[in-house]
């Protein structure tokens, strides 16, 4: 069914899902400052690297609502204050507003827009979904491995890469300082996390 984009829903799902990128933007980059205070410098980049994604997200949503730029669009919505204490418990707070997000919010979002006939903005909701999946899994990976104890151990070899210089430790721990650049145990990153390995 064809529906006038200012009068539909999905016009406000649209502006839903603007605020609510812009605003896990935000939180990831609090939560990588709450990172970086407790010396965990590779933590803190996947809080950013994925901030800037959640900010392609968000670019993305509002170019679909450029139609009605000059208006005013006024939303009702709930949004998630995360203001835990660990690192565990951030890194499990983002992880279940991605779930939330992939499993839920934008598959309706993205129902809507293609029952409307904006098919445009449903592909963008169901592709955005998926990233969000992806940011769901990376983010209770690395809760995983903090809460076992398994982020600069391993129980066998494994390997390591020093976010600042490159160089890769293999071993079962993590030295306390990186023996090329001399960078703190922070800026080592599990190798299976690495975005550009081999």
């Amino acid at each position: 069914m064809a529906v006038n984009f200012a009068e539909s829903k999905t016009k406000y799902n649209l502006m839903r899902a603007f605020a609510g990128e812009s605003q896990a933007r935000n939180r990831y980059t609090i939560a990588a400052d709450k990172a970086r205070e407790l010396k965990m410098y590779t933590i803190s980049d996947i809080f950013l690297y994925t901030a800037d994604q959640e900010r392609a997200h968000a670019e993305r949503y509002y170019e679909l609502l450029r139609d009605l730029s000059g208006e005013t669009i006024f939303i009702d919505g709930g949004y998630p204050v995360d203001q835990q204490e660990t690192l565990e418990e951030l890194l499990r707070a983002a992880e279940h507003n991605e779930r939330e997000e992939y499993e839920d919010v934008y598959q309706a979002f993205g129902d809507v827009a293609k029952e409307e006939g904006f098919l445009e903005a449903s592909y963008a909701f169901y592709q955005i979904a998926e990233i969000e999946h992806t940011h769901q899994e990376r983010f209770g990976e690395v809760a995983r491995l903090l809460e076992n104890n398994q982020y600069f151990s391993s129980e066998s070899e494994s390997k390591w890469i020093c976010t600042n210089c490159g160089h890769i430790h293999e071993g079962k721990n993590v030295p306390a300082v990186c023996p090329v650049c001399r960078h703190a145990q922070g800026y080592f990153l599990p190798y299976t996390l690495a975005a550009y390995k081999v």
